[in-house]
């Protein structure tokens, strides 16, 4: 298994993901691409010190993207995976 800090890339903090915390007690982690929903729940678990009520894993496929300098050629940013993670109800996770 792989250790948990290489599991959780890092914290996603955008204006989609602020609400979430806010309102539905949902985080929003970038995961290692191979990692499993048991996998990200035991990775948080254990570098947050929270109980995780539920994980929904996703993929964000990379833009196309055309080049600066050389016309005609095309590349691609890389794919991402995310992690939404719910807590238990009373559980939080500090940032600072």
């Amino acid at each position: 298994m792989i250790s948990p800090d290489k599991i959780i890339k890092e914290k996603r903090v955008t204006e989609k993901s602020a609400q979430l915390e806010a309102n539905m007690n949902q985080h929003v982690f970038e995961v290692y691409p191979q990692s499993t929903r048991t996998e990200v729940a035991e990775a948080v678990e254990k570098l947050y010190g929270v109980k995780v009520a539920r994980v929904n894993i996703f993929t964000v496929k990379g833009k196309n993207k055309r080049s600066r300098t050389v016309r005609g050629q095309y590349g691609k940013t890389p794919d991402m995976k995310k992690a939404v993670v719910t807590l238990q109800q009373g559980e939080s996770i500090d940032t600072v």
